[in-house]
């Protein structure tokens, strides 16, 4: 029996505001919010008028349709998964956006310790997420929360790394498997692994948690 919309408001709620109080503690800078609109003016309050803003590449970031807005806020948008470019240009954007005014990015998995995890191919988001950025927003459902770093791992290797893989039309295992296969061909995405278990020394960084299901 699936649970009324009711009990999914209750647990979205409960869940992100115990997730939010243990990053509170961790020194980030927190809040959960119910809505998807009102998340995105919240991540959209940090961009102004010819402020570099860079992107981690994160599908949650995508549907808030963050990037357009600032853009139309007058914004510089740094993209590296903007059409047309060539790999030297987005290696340069990927390096520009480690020293952006507004870095805002997504997560694979948040626990209820209030611990940050991500994997990336690149490591270009991880490295932002450490230092850089004037400005740090990550963004994520509650679909994210898991209960610790073991079950951040799970999260990461049955959901979000075959789910990207099968986004990015790469040719690993997993996309056949359903779940990671640990692979070590070139085309593997899983390579730069990160946990932020405190705020980054000396870092701005804000999490908005939203009580919506958001992104892998």
């Amino acid at each position: 029996m699936n649970p009324t919309p009711a009990v999914d408001v209750w647990r979205d709620e409960t869940l992100g505001e115990s997730a939010v109080k243990a990053l509170k503690k961790n020194g980030f800078d927190a809040v959960y919010i119910a809505d998807i609109k009102t998340a995105a003016e919240k991540i959209l309050s940090y961009v102004g008028k010819d402020k570099t803003v860079g992107f981690g590449g994160s599908m949650t970031v995508k549907a808030l349709l963050i990037a357009e807005r600032a853009k139309e806020a007058g914004a510089i948008i740094l993209d590296h998964n903007a059409p047309g470019l060539s790999p030297a240009e987005k290696l340069a954007i990927m390096r520009r956006q480690l020293t952006c005014d507004v870095f805002v990015s997504g997560s694979n998995a948040l626990t209820l310790d209030g611990e940050i995890v991500n994997v990336d191919g690149n490591g270009n988001r991880v490295a932002a997420l450490s230092f850089g950025p004037a400005k740090t927003v990550v963004v994520m459902g509650t679909n994210k929360i898991v209960r610790d770093l073991a079950e951040a791992q799970a999260r990461i290797e049955t959901f979000a790394a075959p789910m990207n893989n099968k986004r990015l039309d790469r040719p690993n295992p997993c996309v056949k498997a359903g779940t990671c296969q640990d692979c070590s061909g070139e085309t593997r995405i899983c390579r730069s692994y990160q946990v932020l278990r405190r705020r980054p020394s000396q870092s701005d960084f804000t999490v908005i948690v939203v009580g919506s299901f958001l992104g892998y």
